[in-house]
């Protein structure tokens, strides 16, 4: 592993058509026994008051469950942006972090709740990234919690040639 990628975001690259096709995902956690994160841009149809009632106050009132990733769907990923960092379970960037279940989080100003994560074993993340099937980008404190088109404004935001590739639609026969 070459360094860390806390807190970066990983964008699915076009040539990439299994499950994270078009995806964003923010990485959580990422060290030489393997990473782990949330994808970034896909809704549930289920309300957090309804699926975790216990983060209902935390989330606003019509926030949905996203769909972190194809590991352990039951489980429960909520990322946060708190005014007091040191609250976080695991702080990912800024004051973005993953909330601490036997902590107060009285300072969360934000949440999002995940069912699932995206995981990587040891080394799998770094052979996919020398694929290139992912591009990495530095994640801002607002991606988990911006609306619409996460992926072409996620490539939009790298420039240059990846400014073209956001352009393209999600079905290149339409382009």
């Amino acid at each position: 592993m070459a360094e860390s990628l806390r807190g970066q975001l990983l964008i699915a690259a076009p040539s990439l058509f299994d499950y994270f096709r078009r995806t964003v995902v923010l990485v959580i956690e990422h060290t030489d026994e393997g990473a782990m994160g949330v994808v970034l841009n896909r809704e549930s149809e289920l309300l957090v008051s309804d699926a975790v009632p216990q983060l209902a106050e935390l989330a606003g009132d019509e926030d949905l469950i996203r769909i972190g990733g194809p590991v352990a769907p039951q489980s429960v990923v909520a990322l946060g942006e708190f005014d007091d960092i040191d609250e976080a379970g695991t702080r990912v960037t800024g004051q973005l972090g993953t909330l601490d279940p036997d902590a107060g989080n009285v300072s969360v100003r934000r949440l999002r709740v995940y069912a699932g994560y995206a995981g990587w074993g040891a080394g799998q993340l770094d052979d996919e990234l020398s694929q290139e099937a992912w591009v990495v980008a530095p994640a801002n404190e607002d991606d988990p919690f911006a609306p619409g088109d996460m992926w072409s404004r996620a490539l939009e935001r790298r420039g240059g040639a990846y400014r073209l590739l956001a352009t393209m639609p999600p079905d290149p026969s339409q382009n």
